[in-house]
């Protein structure tokens, strides 16, 4: 499925003003940019064995039937993620990716289960992907943050383990390491599970996100609120399910970061017309728009709000709403909110 068949067309004037906005991107795991030729090039350069021959190969492969069959592929493909090297053009390569887009502040996911269970130690995927980060803020302006996130199909004594590895690091990443996150397979892997590590993490000062109810229910949303204490939902669009849950989002102004291309590949969605995001806006949700795993799902951050403009039929004002929840939401100080939100506003302006 390509992008030009998801968006047969778009008003010309409304396309160049979605490029051309300045954008916040709240919900992005930095394994999950790994283009087919980097992840080529490391397996050459680390003489790692792919089940696939070609490119083609692997693209032909992003053919996912549900959130499962997507993450068995992802975690084959992180396996040539080995170095420091590897950490920082992975995320180099992003972070160009962005500039594309005018994302000018980005808050990434990584997974260090994924690599310190194949030998990779944390420091290295610390100091790969922070390299990345803090020589495109010297250098050229971008704005980041780093998300360390556990993986729900593993074990709370395994995320404690990964937390206090992480840990000795944290003075060093300062800088860049503000929060914690939980990702990987919802089903059977209910919030709970995780409730005395969030707890600490909590007590340690880290900002707190969670996926909920991309696959899982409406319940494993409020059980994220009330169990794990998060600020942020990342995806949330199953809440539609729930009226009062409904409402108390959209009081309480919590954020969703909703990832439409990545709904559309992982069937959350039959088609993007399908796709609530509109119904979650105009329902008073703070909703924001974001490309998950982008090398995997057909579309970085323009990709994603051009899909939805033409399927929903989004107005300017609609999706300047959506832009603008996407630096209210961070976590930005609030002088660098109000930064982006002027930048954003004097664009508006100006179009």
């Amino acid at each position: 499925m390509t992008i030009a068949s998801i968006i047969p067309t778009l008003a010309p004037d409304l396309q160049s003003f979605i490029e051309g906005l300045p954008k916040a991107e709240l919900h992005l795991h930095i394994e999950g940019t790994l283009e087919p030729e980097l992840l080529f090039a490391l397996a050459q350069r680390n003489q790692v064995k792919l089940a696939y021959a070609t490119i083609e190969e692997l693209r032909a492969a992003y053919d996912f039937s549900d959130l499962q069959s997507f993450l068995d592929l992802y975690y084959a493909g992180a396996a040539v993620l080995q170095t420091e090297q590897d950490f920082y053009e992975m995320t180099a390569a992003y972070i160009f990716h962005c500039q594309s887009d005018n994302v000018r502040h980005a808050e990434i996911f990584f997974d260090p289960q994924t690599h310190t269970e194949r030998g990779i130690g944390i420091d290295v995927v610390f100091a790969g992907i922070a390299r990345a980060l803090r020589e495109a803020r010297d250098t050229q302006g971008f704005s980041s943050a780093m998300i360390m996130s556990f993986l729900r199909h593993l074990s709370e004594e395994e995320a404690f383990a990964t937390l206090e590895a992480a840990l000795p690091l944290r003075e060093q990443y300062q800088d860049l390491w503000i929060g914690i996150g939980l990702d990987s397979a919802e089903r059977g892997n209910p919030p709970e599970k995780f409730a005395k590590v969030f707890d600490r993490c909590r007590q340690l000062g880290f900002r707190l996100v969670a996926h909920a109810g991309e696959e899982g229910p409406p319940a494993y949303v409020r059980d994220a609120l009330d169990v794990l204490h998060v600020e942020r939902i990342d995806h949330g669009v199953r809440s539609e399910e729930d009226p009062a849950l409904m409402a108390r989002l959209a009081k309480q102004r919590t954020p969703l970061t909703v990832c439409p291309l990545s709904n559309l590949k992982l069937c959350v969605v039959n088609n993007m017309a399908d796709h609530n995001l509109a119904r979650l806006l105009h329902a008073g949700l703070t909703v924001t728009i974001n490309s998950d795993d982008p090398a995997y799902f057909g579309g970085y951050m323009n990709a994603n709000y051009l899909a939805v403009a033409t399927a929903l039929r989004l107005s300017r004002v609609d999706i300047i709403a959506l832009t603008r929840n996407s630096f209210e939401a961070s976590f930005l100080p609030e002088a660098d909110k109000q930064r982006f939100l002027g930048e954003l506003d004097a664009y508006c302006m100006a179009q």
